[in-house]
């Protein structure tokens, strides 16, 4: 038989072991010169709750684990290339997936016909390397910060429409092609469709027509066919607008061009939209065999000027004082009211975990959020899941704790 008792030698390699432990270093040395053994059961009575401590789990990426990627996007101006090592500490601990918030759109990175400059965007792509992160491209084709350019000729008058496709293509085969097996995913088309499942009327769909989605999907293929293919879009818990997103997907199934996946952007409130509809489009969209990301994650607790809102970034409001009702803190009740919507959404994402690839907070911390000027300027929000003192809020424990149930 196997005996539980430890050895007098037994116990000194074990002090030697936590030694580390002050605690634990006199609780197995306090008697040695009377007592030459310790029961086992007695020794595991003191280092479980030792044991349980150390392997707590604080890393928000960890705690999520191999279910989906945990992703944030990021101010490249200021955290990369203006070396923030804080926020840069906070991406490589808790996130293993990075998004650049704005330095890979069109108006960015060519903001002259023919001059691209890529010293953000190659900054972007150095950092997630060397952190091994999953990397997405956001975005190829979208009207709202595409260059003025783009779509007048030398005289200031509109393109035609076999201009426009070239424009598209060489903008697409440059960018795309620069960085072909380096970036997994690219969100090739950003918010083409509208609320009612119509189209909505860019100058991108008035000059070449709908097959502009399925041209922009097979040049970013033919850049790099390795890459995943997203199309990205707002509100999409919207019946009317997940409508029009799976028609569209349809037509380009049937047409045999490439995509892979769908962006849900979660530019969400405390109250709207309903869980019940967002699950709605998960499922819609997977049921198409394609993957479902959440892709702009955050949580406004501000009133909204219209009711329930997406996220048009071409609408702006004056400032108003009563807008911004909590410049000094959030109240208790917001605060809970706050936590309970986000981990109410993680327990959707974790029921769906077999369906989506990746979710992604847009920004790191509540400081740095676009949501703080956005719809209305000058406000202080906290839509995000670190604060202003750089510090992960209790809710990422509690999603944690869900997620390593």
């Amino acid at each position: 038989m196997t005996s539980n008792k430890f050895t007098l030698a037994e116990k000194q390699n074990n002090v030697s072991r936590y030694s580390a432990n002050p605690v634990l270093r006199h609780l197995l040395t306090l008697d040695y010169n009377r007592i030459t053994t310790l029961s086992y059961s007695a020794l595991l009575f003191i280092l479980i709750p030792f044991f349980s401590q150390a392997q707590k789990i604080t890393s928000f990426k960890d705690g999520i684990g191999d279910k989906f990627y945990t992703g944030a996007a990021l101010n490249v101006p200021q955290t990369i290339v203006g070396n923030d090592t804080t926020i840069q500490n906070i991406i490589t601990e808790h996130f293993n997936a990075i998004v650049s918030g704005n330095t890979m759109k069109s108006g960015w990175l060519q903001r002259k016909k023919g001059e691209f400059n890529f010293n953000w965007a190659d900054a972007f792509v150095d950092f997630g390397e060397q952190n091994d992160m999953f990397i997405t491209g956001h975005t190829l084709v979208w009207h709202s910060q595409a260059p003025k350019w783009f779509f007048t000729d030398d005289d200031g008058n509109q393109v035609s429409r076999e201009e426009m496709i070239r424009r598209m293509r060489d903008h697409i085969y440059t960018v795309v092609g620069r960085y072909k097996g380096r970036i997994d995913t690219w969100d090739v088309v950003n918010e083409a469709i509208e609320d009612d499942g119509s189209w909505r009327e860019s100058k991108f769909y008035k000059i070449i027509g709908e097959d502009f989605i399925k041209l922009a999907f097979q040049f970013a293929h033919e850049a790099d066919p390795e890459a995943e293919l997203y199309y990205n879009d707002y509100s999409m818990s919207n019946p009317g607008r997940r409508a029009g997103v799976v028609a569209m997907v349809k037509s380009l199934q049937e047409a045999g061009i490439p995509i892979h996946g769908i962006g849900m952007q979660g530019h969400l409130g405390l109250d709207y939209p309903s869980l019940d509809e967002f699950e709605k489009s998960i499922l819609a969209f997977s049921e198409l065999g394609l993957k479902v990301s959440i892709t702009e994650l955050d949580i406004t607790v501000l009133p909204s000027p219209w009711g329930d809102m997406g996220a048009d970034v071409s609408t702006n409001v004056s400032y108003e004082e009563r807008m911004n009702p909590y410049p000094d803190g959030l109240p208790k009740k917001v605060q809970k009211k706050f936590d309970q919507r986000y981990l109410d959404l993680y327990k959707l994402f974790l029921k769906h975990e077999d369906k989506i690839d990746r979710v992604t907070l847009w920004g790191v911390t509540d400081d740095h959020s676009w949501k703080n000027n956005w719809p209305i300027k000058g406000r202080t929000d906290y839509p995000l899941l670190f604060d202003r003192e750089n510090q992960p809020k209790a809710v990422v424990q509690e999603i944690i704790d869900l997620y390593q149930k």
